[in-house]
Parts: C-alpha cells; structure tokens; sequence
C-alpha cells in the first residue's frame, strides 16, 4: 500500500492545502486540531490526514509544532517579547511546555537561544560549522561581519520605504529544489493568458526563514505580479500582498550572492534600529539573471518592519 495519491486529484488537494497553509500561519495561537483543520480543505479528518501527510512529509501535529517552534524562534530574535508572551502567542499552553518542545527542537532552551543568538545562530556562524569545519574565533567572526557590512555597502542601495497593495498569482511549493518546477507551471499558466510580457514581475515569498527551517521543508511562493484579482485556477492561488513599511534592499549579484544579500539585509535591519513585522520577506526579480552578459540577477529584496 502506498501513500502517495491519484495525479488527477493531486493539483486539487494542493489548492485546497494553500488555504490550510494561510489558515495555520495566521492562527498558530488557535486551536489547530485535525478536526478543525481539516474543515478548512473541506475533507474528513481521516483523508486529509493521509493527503497532508502525503504532500508535506509531515503530520499535521508535527507541522504545526515545527511552525509554532520556530516562528517562536523568529520572535525570540526579532522581538523583545518576553519568552511567555512568545509561548503565549505562538499557540502553546505555557512557559513550560514551550520550553520543553523548544529545547526538544533546537537542543537548546528559548532563554538560551536569544542570549546566544549572535554566536550560535548566525548565518555566519552556520556557514563555518559546514562541511565539518569548526566555529570561527571571535576575532574571525567579527572580521566576517565587518566584510558583510562592507561588501552590504558596496553592492546594494538600501532603503525604508513604503509599498502599495500587489495582486498576485501564485504557486506554492515545499523546498528549493521545487521553486523552478513551481515558476514553470505559473508561467504555463499564464501565457496562454496574455500575463506574459517583458513588464511581468516575478517574486519569491519566503514562508518560511532558512535561518530556523531546514531547507527541504520551507514553504515558498513562485508569485507573478497581475494588475487585478485573478480567480484560482488548479494549483494557481490568488492573494494581495498588502501594503506596509519594508526595508528594500536592490542588488545586482551572483545567484551564489543572494544567501549572503539576506544576512546583509537582516543584519543592516538591526544596526539600524528596525524591528521585522509579522509579514513575510519577499524577492522581486527584473531580468533573467541566466541572459545577463556577467549572469547577475537584478533582484530587490524585501523585509516588511514595523
């Protein structure tokens, strides 16, 4: 017996699982039971227990404690929360048990993970711990962030800025590997359409942060800018990106660059006093970086503050 389902019923499980996945982010402080979950995808617990689990790898019990974790995880270094009001507000019944499910996930406890946060858990950290190589001394992990700061300053005009309402289609996907699979349905679906054109705007939303999601389960979102409400269509989505304050970072880099432009953007965040909202950074792309004469990307990247 198998657990994977029909090719013909696939595309709409993944339309009604886009709803499931905006009802769990806006709600992790609800009650987010199968019972209840499951009525949002319109199935019976017992089959959308199967196609969840079929589509994600995960339960749905464990996908939500994974999210709660570490969007808890997010807030502990973005937030001056205190670490109930993070539990609190993340869905979990206490201090306690967010505390026992935090240390049980990062092997460390949310106390310890905001104090630690600049050595431990930084990007640039994390890149020399790679491959077996040990953590940097601190005299070689402050050089690292002097050379991001610099080579931030040279690459990039960063600004504070407000941004309109955008409509959007969409594609969602789970991991990196399937973010080209994702565009290239987007893009079949809309040039029969007439939304293809020199002027079309493409963008990555970023559910998840690679800092605190392994890579295989983050949740991204292939968008194409529309000028009006599309209607859903398969595994095409329709939303509108609300307008709000971002840091709007402008590049014109490497591929291998944009892991690195991140850091630079969330690090130029907190130098300058900025605290990150609760919605989700995005990129929006103006060329294809595979036709550039040096293969850059000419990308803005955005990280929505309060």
């Amino acid at each position: 017996m198998t657990d994977s389902l029909p090719m013909d019923s696939e595309t709409t499980y993944k339309q009604r699982l886009n709803k499931v996945f905006s009802f769990i982010a806006e709600n992790l402080d609800s009650d987010l039971s199968l019972n209840n979950v499951s009525a949002i995808a319109h199935f019976s617990p017992f089959h959308f227990h199967r196609i969840f689990k079929s589509i994600t790898g995960e339960t749905l019990n464990d996908y939500v404690v994974r999210k709660r974790i570490e969007k808890s995880a997010q807030s502990l270094l973005h937030t001056s929360a205190s670490i109930n009001d993070i539990a609190l507000r993340h869905g979990f019944s206490d201090n306690t048990s967010f505390s026992r499910s935090f240390k049980n996930f990062y092997g460390i406890s949310p106390a310890a993970f905001r104090k630690e946060n600049t050595q431990r858990h930084s990007k640039i950290r994390q890149a020399y711990s790679k491959n077996g190589q040990v953590y940097p001394d601190t005299s070689q992990y402050l050089r690292a962030i002097d050379n991001l700061k610099k080579w931030i300053t040279m690459s990039a005009k960063i600004e504070v800025t407000e941004i309109p309402t955008m409509e959007l289609a969409y594609v969602t996907c789970i991991g990196p590997a399937n973010i080209p699979a994702a565009y290239q349905k987007l893009i079949r679906w809309a040039t029969p359409k007439g939304l293809m054109s020199e002027s079309t705007k493409m963008m990555t939303i970023y559910h998840d942060s690679f800092k605190f999601t392994e890579p295989d389960k983050v949740r991204m979102s292939a968008c194409m800018i529309v000028k009006e409400r599309i209607m859903p269509e398969g595994e095409i989505g329709s939303k509108a990106l609300e307008q709000g304050r971002v840091i709007k970072g402008s590049f014109e880099i490497s591929p291998s660059d944009f892991e690195k432009s991140w850091t630079g953007m969330f690090m130029w965040m907190n130098d300058n006093g900025y605290t990150k909202s609760d919605r989700e950074p995005f990129e929006i792309y103006h060329n294809n970086w595979s036709e550039h004469p040096e293969k850059k990307a000419i990308v803005d990247f955005y990280v929505p503050v309060k």
